[in-house]
Formats: structure tokens, sequence, C-alpha cells
């Protein structure tokens, strides 16, 4: 009898082992163990294990605050000023751009103006100064403000990209995409009552549209509920004085919609 049983407890042991490595796991009642509902038959299911979820990413403020490095820009909330818009930009290395600047021209003027003149980007003389539109263009567009009634220092001025493209050359997407936060941030904070898009970088960006400037220009548009004039850049100007007319008779619908005569 002794060795009838010995062979079944091998025989237990086998069939255990085998299951073992198949991946199918038994649970044995104990001998004397408690009856009841609690008592498992068969095999036991185990329980998935809880889903682990990431860490949330934390803004740029956050980040700094953390001493956590944080590429992307913070949308900065109801309430920001241009200060603070200027501080989010920082010493920016978010494009190519910032490797041959002198230094970010972010734009100047009046922080609470009724318009605002946003052009393509800083030439030599802005990138120098740290101001824009002050070269050739500059002073090109400094007696189109003072024509239509206005000054600089009531109007506001900044560009689509804060750095100079080496040799004035035009802007790439790559950055215009890292600027335009930042350009559409300081028309929110200063919520004017008309835009003028210098040339066609300016107008493309805002109105989000590969459009000539030759077909834009003259043309009311809306820009979050702004009214938009494109216009051509006062550059183009200097090489083709031929269309001068044509941007006089642009500003003219600016200067009857903000109540000036001309």
């Amino acid at each position: 009898m002794s060795d009838e049983r010995t062979e079944l407890a091998l025989e237990l042991r086998r069939h255990l082992a085998w299951q073992e490595s198949d991946g199918t796991r038994v649970l044995l009642k104990e001998p004397g163990a408690q009856k009841g509902p609690a008592a498992q038959k068969g095999p036991a299911v185990q329980k998935e294990p809880a889903p682990v979820h990431p860490e949330p990413v934390p803004s740029a403020a956050e980040g700094r605050s953390r001493g956590t490095k944080v590429e992307a820009p913070s949308v900065l909330v109801p309430g920001e000023t241009l200060d603070e818009v200027r501080r989010e930009l920082g010493d920016c290395k978010r494009c190519k751009l910032c490797e041959g600047r002198k230094q970010i021209v972010f734009g100047s003027g009046n922080p609470r103006a009724e318009l605002v003149f946003v052009g393509e980007g800083p030439g030599e003389e802005e990138d120098k100064q740290g101001i824009p539109f002050v070269g050739a263009a500059g002073q090109l567009l400094t007696k189109m403000i003072e024509a239509m009634k206005f000054s600089r220092d009531t109007v506001y001025i900044c560009n689509v990209v804060k750095c100079r493209p080496p040799g004035n050359r035009n802007p790439e997407p790559d950055e215009i995409r890292a600027c335009e936060p930042f350009l559409r941030a300081q028309l929110r904070v200063i919520k004017p009552k008309v835009i003028v898009a210098l040339g066609k970088f300016a107008a493309q960006t805002l109105l989000r549209e590969d459009t000539p400037i030759t077909r834009l220009r003259g043309q009311w548009r809306q820009y979050e509920g702004i009214d938009l004039m494109p216009t051509f850049h006062p550059a183009y100007l200097l090489r083709s004085p031929d269309e001068k007319k044509k941007a006089w008779m642009d500003l003219q619908e600016v200067m009857k919609r903000l109540g000036k005569s001309a």
C-alpha cells in the first residue's frame, strides 16, 4: 500500500511540474485548509498589473522653476504683457537664425497702439541697433507713418522673425514657425484696431495662405477679429518706386478705417 501511495505522489509531482512548464499555475488546497467561499477551485487567475501613467509634461515656466529644460514655448495666459512675451522669448535659440545675429529685434512703439505694422525680419542696421525698421526701408516706413498723421511713438512696429536672416535673405519656413507664436502673442497683447502687413511674408504668415502680395494688397482681411490691410514692403517700394502710389492708396484706406482724413 505504501508503494502505491509513493507512486501516486510521484505522479502528482510530475503532473504539477508539467503544468508549471506550460505556464499554468494551480492552487492546491493544503491539508486541513478551511472550506468555504474563499477556497479557490481550479487554476488561479492572475490580475493584470495596474497601468503606469506618464508624468505630465511641465510648461516652460514650470520647467524653469524645476531646472528642467523644456523646448516648446509656453502659451501665455490672458493678462500677459509685452514684457512677459519678451521674457518668454529670452535669449532665443529656437532656430538657426540665432547663430548669426548680433541681437534680437523684438519690436518698438506704443504697447496700446491702435495701429500695428508687421514686417518680414531685421536687416543689418536693425540687427546692430535692436530696433525694427531703422535702415533705408525703415526711413521710408517712417515717412509713410507720418503721412498717415501718426508717429513711430504712437504706432507699434515688429517683424515676423526677430533675428536677421544671413545676407538679408528671405526667412525660411522653420524660422517663421519658431518665431510666429511670439508675433501672435505681441498682437494678442496690443489688441490693435488695424494691422498693416508689410510684404508677402507678413501677410501670408498672419493669414495662413500663400496668395501673392500683388493680389492680397489693398483688400481688407481679418486676423483674429482685427482688420488687416496687406500692402507692399518698404524695401520693395525702394526697388520699385512706381508702386508707391498703390501702397499710398492702401494706407489711405487704413486712415479712413481709423477715422483720419487723407
